[in-house]
């Protein structure tokens, strides 16, 4: 199942100069060597693989920043995605629920989602698709939403685009903080994090931990009468840590690494046809994640070569309770690996003009009660990133893939951008194609008996095409900002469950298209608004009709409001238009869904600059909505903490 949502560029943006390496010199995925600051235009890192200026990208890409996130208080990745266009989000029951993202009507599982460079997406999960769900925000420092397809310099899965998540790197002075919170559905959150570092030597640790033990998920109308109804209760612990260590002037080391260990107590379903169990199944999952960085730069910036290994591992269990008993059942296990090897080298030709070249090797594994089985990928890559006169951009990229089980497949990607004199407006366009293999578990894993559904091992791979062109506007010294972009994707042998509901199959054509556009408006330097619409229109060309779980229409707003130094105000609407989806059960395959208009308000006040006290309500006209159909979204919901900070 698939989802996407929409996010929205900002203003200005304080980075560390040694934490991106701006004007396309390379820049390592986390190294930074200084701790010195200054106020830089808005850099994008996903669109090329290096820093670069927002004004000479062509890609449309969303930044969210960790003052974004903690100024609207979203403590789920999720939730910080909810407002991001040309995505759709869904969520099966608030917080911990399987969670999908579709990206301009693409599947879920044609987002790649990358942590500190570590790709995401979970071997084990049967589309490859990474649950949303399981990851909270306390160390994020940025995320970055690239829409559009990006195969030609991220391979397979980035069809529909990449999501890349960025942790906080320590600097400065120790500092250590700490947060609390309690409200609604049962919540009582905690974190407490210390960083710090200099020239030589950066640290960053943080542990988090969430719980709701009463998020109403179940609609009770389809609840028989004297069935009693079980909220969902979730529990999650992360931590992370990151170090960097400038061994000389042209080495550094580099680590980073993630643990999530979670649980989610639920209502499954029971019968036929099947109404929602009496008793909560149970879902545990472990996640690691860790990526070891070389960094030579043997010549000052001129040729900068990253040395990568990273690994993952995703193990989830589900334990079903029985219906007449509430005995949880044996344990469902599925184990999801990867290791990659990679190295990359940035080259400054001249100045503005650039090669970044990469070669990387990965081998995923799955694991399951019923299958154990591998497969291994190589690849190349080639980057030209290019700026004359300040006004014309463009960056073009190939790749050449070799998949163990399906050959060899070539991806390309061109991006032009050009800035007009005197108006300042902005002409963008891209092109690219991408291809993505079919999973381990498509392919040969069977769920039988009950489900009766069953592996495809003729399926092909997914191949597609995608475009688009747009403009942005500034007006008024940037005060002002509108713009549009038109994106178009056409994927053959798109992977979706067959019209029997008993296996998959290869549609022949799929087609996605629509308009995204954004209107951003600085009232004052303590009032903003930023408002995006996006129209997505996605067909199975073959049997003319609607993809499942991807709204025509979505709109967001968001207003934000510092009247004084220590108090910030926001506030966000969200709109989700109806879209086709099938019940609970998909015994009636297609419907029609409800759309709906969530609201969201927060407030933080610093008391004095160590202490800080917040308070939010999300869904604040308790907005009962089904996404998908037969998941409840939370209703209203109260929240207020204390975040302190010591040091710094």
């Amino acid at each position: 199942m698939n989802v996407f949502l929409p996010a929205a560029g900002r203003g200005r943006l304080l980075l560390s100069v040694s934490c991106l390496t701006i004007a396309g010199a390379a820049a390592p995925a986390f190294a930074q060597n200084a701790p010195a600051t200054m106020a830089l235009d808005e850099i994008v890192v996903s669109a090329t693989g290096t820093p670069t200026p927002a004004r000479e990208v062509a890609s449309a890409v969303t930044v969210i920043t960790a003052r974004d996130i903690e100024q609207q208080q979203r403590r789920t990745l999720p939730q910080a995605l909810a407002a991001v266009p040309g995505l759709n989000i869904v969520q099966t029951g608030g917080p911990g629920g399987l969670t999908s993202v579709f990206m301009r009507g693409t599947n879920s599982n044609h987002v790649k989602v990358l942590i500190d460079g570590i790709e995401a997406n979970d071997p084990s999960a049967p589309n490859r698709s990474f649950d949303f769900g399981s990851m909270l925000t306390e160390d994020i420092e940025r995320i970055e939403v690239l829409r559009g397809p990006q195969s030609g310099l991220y391979g397979a899965n980035a069809l529909g685009g990449v999501i890349s998540v960025t942790t906080k790197r320590g600097e400065g002075p120790p500092k250590m903080t700490a947060r609390v919170e309690g409200g609604s559905h049962g919540s009582f959150n905690q974190s407490l994090g210390f960083g710090g570092g200099d020239a030589r030597f950066n640290y960053a640790f943080n542990a988090s931990h969430f719980r709701a033990d009463g998020t109403e998920v179940t609609p009770p109308n389809l609840v028989p009468p004297g069935r009693r109804i079980n909220p969902n209760i979730f529990d999650n612990y992360s931590y992370s840590g990151r170090l960097g260590f400038a061994l000389t002037d042209t080495l550094t080391l580099n680590w980073v690494g993630r643990y999530q260990d979670g649980q989610l107590r639920y209502t499954g379903d029971t019968g036929f046809p099947s109404k929602p169990s009496p008793y909560r199944s149970l879902q545990n999952y472990a996640q690691a994640f860790t990526r070891g960085e070389v960094v030579w730069d043997p010549f000052g910036g001129r040729f900068v070569n990253t040395f990568g290994v990273s690994y993952s591992r995703q193990d989830r269990g589900t334990r079903t309770a029985s219906a007449m008993t509430g005995l949880l059942g044996l344990p469902n296990q599925s184990l999801g690996e990867r290791t990659k090897l990679d190295w990359r080298g940035n080259l400054q030709i001249i100045k503005g003009h650039n090669l970044i070249m990469g070669l990387q090797y990965e081998r995923e594994r799955l694991d399951t009660t019923s299958l154990i089985a591998s497969n291994g990928n190589k690849a190349a890559w080639l980057e030209y990133q290019g700026n004359i006169e300040d006004r014309y951009f463009l960056a073009a990229n190939i790749r050449r893939d070799h998949d163990d089980s399906y050959g060899g497949h070539t991806t390309y990607r061109i991006a032009p951008a050009v800035i007009i004199p005197g108006t300042e407006t902005k002409l963008k366009a891209s092109y690219g194609t991408g291809f993505k293999a079919p999973t381990l578990s498509e392919l040969f894993i069977d769920y039988r008996p009950g489900y009766n559904f069953f592996g495809n091992p003729n399926l092909k791979p997914e191949e597609s095409r995608g475009w688009d062109i747009g403009f942005e506007q500034p007006l008024f010294d940037k005060r002002l900002q509108f713009g549009a972009t038109w994106f178009q994707n056409d994927i053959e042998n798109l992977i979706v469950t067959n019209v029997r509901r008993d296996s998959y199959a290869n549609i022949g054509k799929a087609k996605t298209k629509g308009v995204e556009a954004f209107a951003a408006l600085e009232i004052s330097p303590q009032f903003r608004i930023r408002a995006d619409y996006t129209f997505t229109l996605a067909k199975d060309e073959i049997a003319r009709q609607e993809l499942l779980r991807r709204p025509r229409h979505k709109a967001s707003a968001t207003a934000t409001w510092t009247p004084t130094d220590r108090l910030s105000l926001s506030a966000t609407l969200i709109h989700i238009g109806s879209w086709v989806d099938g019940n609970r059960d998909f015994s009636v395959p297609r419907m029609r869904a409800k759309g709906a208009t969530l609201v969201n308000l927060a407030a933080e006040y610093k008391a004095t600059d160590k202490v800080t006290v917040f308070g939010r309500v999300d869904n604040l006209f308790d907005k009962r909505w089904e996404n998908p159909v037969g998941f409840l979204v939370p209703g209203l919901g109260v929240f207020g903490g204390i975040k302190v900070a010591i040091g710094g």
